[in-house]
């Protein structure tokens, strides 16, 4: 007889009780429902298909882009007892073999992999053989908004999982994100086959983040005064639009013995592991990074995000700053933006397809220009984004409270001439 998603949590994971919607999202995929979830970073989406894959007869497979989160997930799960893998490329190939025996054995309960290693044609083989046999249980498709195209974070990779679901269409399929507006929703159901789908819309309001949205004047000098003025030894990520401008601000603090570490795309895999390794222990206190850093890093106590520019998107703005406080304490954002940034940020792809999309990108930017200007509550403004309404104002930023706008004052004496030179280049491609 298989567990119950009560007992799973409190004898598996030693809670007493489920988080808001957690328990009806678990007792609908756990009853084969195709499933929709859409959760705040920090809310808890891991348990939402955790919990099922033990409740549920056969394997689970997890799929998610990013080989970090997958260690991370897995060495904690053994922990507990529970008989997770990942399936990457960081493998040895003699280690792979053995999974894969494992697989065919029913040894394994949950299963991470990235999608281009679930659609490999000797591994759908291996799906085939344990679908036959019932044991294939539940996909999960973790990061779900990369399956959109005019997403803030689009995989071409996830796009293959359309056909696979095609192949295995009895098999239940739970996608889940942190961030999705109305078309993002809808492109998701559509890619995944998932139109009979139940979904499940948490709040996207983060009552403990606090938002300054200022005009860039010094950035440098206004960074620095930002952290020391409030988050002077605290964990924070400071977010650039480029590479160059990752490793000019990174300099620029370490010359002045901050305890600070570059992360982008065009740092080798090794050197990005050791630093986001360093920053998760605490062995250096801020990020200074493109958006290549981030999705589905599990620290709880960032205090401070900081926009050196204006994001790609609200979703993408909305993602990263829920970054900070996921152990639920005040935590605080601020956005430096100026009118080149946009200029900068926004760069259509060379395709035959961009012209079908151009409008829906020129939107984007649109609302994120006027998000940086609006007079009213931003936190009303970005809930209204996502389809949420939020009465009256929030007290927890800005425009509704003043005294904000002192966050990102400038401190004259700092020189960031050098910044200024690396913000009037205009760099393009998507690769961060």
């Amino acid at each position: 007889m298989s567990p119950s998603p009560n007992d799973v949590l409190k004898n598996i994971f030693g809670l007493s009780e489920f988080r808001d919607q957690q328990a009806e999202i678990i007792r609908t995929v756990t009853s084969g429902k195709n499933t929709l979830v859409l959760m705040p970073t920090g809310g808890g989406k891991s348990l939402c298909y955790q919990i099922p894959a033990l409740c549920r007869r056969g394997m689970t497979l997890v799929i998610s882009p990013l080989i970090a989160l997958m260690q991370d997930q897995v060495g904690n799960l053994r922990k507990l007892g529970v008989s997770a893998s990942y399936l990457n490329s960081s493998l040895p190939q003699m280690t792979r073999n053995h999974l894969l025996e494992d697989i065919r054995q029913r040894q394994v309960k949950l299963l991470y992999l990235s999608p281009e290693r679930l659609v490999q044609p000797a591994f759908i083989h291996l799906l085939d053989h344990l679908d036959r046999t019932g044991d294939l249980s539940l996909f999960a498709v973790d990061e779900a908004h990369c399956i959109a195209e005019w997403g803030h974070d689009f995989r071409p990779e996830y796009r293959q999982l359309g056909n696979l679901f095609t192949r295995f269409p009895h098999v239940p399929r739970l996608a889940l994100t942190a961030t999705a507006d109305h078309r993002t929703r809808h492109e998701i159901l559509e890619q995944l086959h998932m139109v009979d789908a139940r979904v499940f819309v948490r709040s996207f309001d983060r009552k403990n983040l606090h938002y300054c949205v200022t005009k860039k004047t010094d950035a440098l000098s206004q960074i620095q005064h930002f952290i020391l003025k409030r988050h002077e030894g605290e964990s924070g990520i400071i977010y650039c639009q480029s590479r160059r401008d990752v490793e000019i601000l990174n300099s620029a603090f370490q010359e002045k013995k901050w305890s600070c570490l570059p992360y982008h795309a065009g740092m080798d895999t090794r050197t990005r592991e050791q630093h986001m390794h360093a920053f998760l222990q605490n062995q250096a206190k801020i990020m200074v990074a493109t958006v290549a850093f981030g999705m589905g890093v599990d620290k709880k106590d960032i205090r401070f995000v900081v926009h050196h520019g204006i994001p790609r998107t609200l979703e993408g703005y909305y993602q990263e700053t829920g970054r900070a406080g996921r152990d639920g304490r005040q935590a605080e954002t601020l956005l430096l933006h100026h009118p080149t940034d946009m200029h900068r940020r926004w760069h259509l792809p060379d395709t035959s397809e961009a012209s079908l999309h151009s409008q829906c990108f020129i939107n984007k930017m649109k609302e994120m220009e006027n998000y940086c200007t609006i007079r009213t509550c931003r936190t009303q403004a970005l809930m209204a984004y996502f389809g949420e309404a939020h009465d009256g104002v929030c007290h927890r930023c800005d425009n509704c409270h003043p005294e904000y706008s002192l966050w990102g004052g400038a401190l004259s004496r700092i020189n960031s001439s050098a910044l200024a030179h690396a913000s009037s280049e205009t760099r393009g491609g998507k690769k961060r």
